[in-house]
């Protein structure tokens, strides 16, 4: 009986994870079609011309890479209790 519990648990768990994706995929789809334009850039000395949708993923990962850095810096500097 528990093994049918857990196989039934596991059926839903992929059919969420397969709805999931889709949903991600058609959002992602949907900010590519949207952002087609080209956006002038100038940062420092430096310019020049990208895609909104380089831009924005540019954006994303510098501040997703800058979340963990001070994630980790975070709990580096977190003293143990004694």
């Amino acid at each position: 009986m528990e093994s049918n519990s857990l196989i039934d648990s596991l059926k839903i768990m992929k059919k969420f994870k397969l709805l999931f994706l889709l949903v991600l995929i058609t959002a992602f789809a949907i900010v590519v079609l949207q952002n087609q334009t080209v956006w002038e850039v100038r940062f420092l000395w430096m310019e020049g011309e990208l895609p909104a949708i380089i831009m924005l993923f540019l954006t994303l990962t510098v501040g997703f890479i800058s979340g963990i850095i001070v994630s980790l810096l975070a709990k580096r500097n977190k003293k143990p209790k004694t």
